[in-house]
């Protein structure tokens, strides 16, 4: 039995990551803030606060209850400020969700899964960005999203480096301009643009299949790695630069 622990996995690029791995045999545990009614013989919905330590870490363990320890873990989860912001207006609350839902929980799950992935000597880690996150980019208005992630990159290659001699990969997945309903798009639906050398907008299914990739035993190779799926968009930036 493989399974899989990841975080607000019921909707979004979350939601098309679950129903992949459904597909691919996994038994998957949600820890979601908000459970939805979704039902499956290999699903388990656990209802998880991200930036409580306390509950989330309950959750998980209700989780293990259910499917035993996880093979792998994909932290998909994200707290996101949509209002544009500079720096100096944003709140402590708003600094504190953002940071603690990113970097922090990000650190208590790994710390949680990891000592039962080095005893079955093979793991699976995966966490989320954004394009060109591994150069530490600054991003107008959206600072502490920004440094979280920028921390979430260091906190994922130094993990990487530590865990390796035990047969745990951990890797950053960058989706690219993913947006509204793509986000549960398949790829089949997806529309042409002009703007992505690939010629058409990225899909929830495009991250789903690299997750899905990263997740198997043909990875063993790539850990530390950060990587874009944005169909060659920041590519384009850079050189226009």
């Amino acid at each position: 039995m493989k399974h899989v622990m990841i975080t607000s996995g019921a909707k979004g690029i979350g939601r098309a990551v679950t129903e992949r791995l459904l597909k691919e045999g996994w038994f998957v545990s949600v820890l979601q803030r908000n459970p939805i009614d979704w039902t499956h013989e290999r699903l388990h919905m656990v209802e998880a606060e991200l930036t409580d330590r306390q509950t989330l870490l309950q959750g998980y363990e209700l989780a293990v209850e259910r499917f035993g320890e996880p093979d792998a873990l994909i932290l998909n989860a994200g707290p996101y400020i949509f209002e544009r912001k500079s720096m100096v207006e944003l709140s402590d609350e708003e600094w504190d969700e953002v940071m603690t839902g990113n970097l922090s929980a990000s650190f208590w799950l790994m710390r949680r899964a990891i000592p039962a992935m080095r005893s079955k000597q093979f793991g699976r880690i995966i966490t989320y960005g954004f394009p060109e996150s591994a150069n530490a980019p600054g991003w107008l208005h959206r600072s502490v999203f920004a440094a979280a992630k920028s921390g979430l990159v260091s906190l994922t290659k130094s993990v990487a480096l530590e865990e390796a001699p035990y047969g745990i990969t951990v890797n950053m997945v960058n989706p690219g301009n993913i947006v509204g309903s793509q986000k549960e798009m398949r790829i089949e639906d997806a529309e042409s643009d002009d703007q992505t050398p690939v010629g058409r907008h990225g899909t929830g299914e495009d991250i789903a299949r690299m997750i899905t990739f990263l997740l198997s035993e043909d990875s063993d190779m790539i850990t530390g790695a950060v990587i874009d799926v944005t169909g060659g968009v920041n590519v384009v930036h850079q050189y226009r630069k």
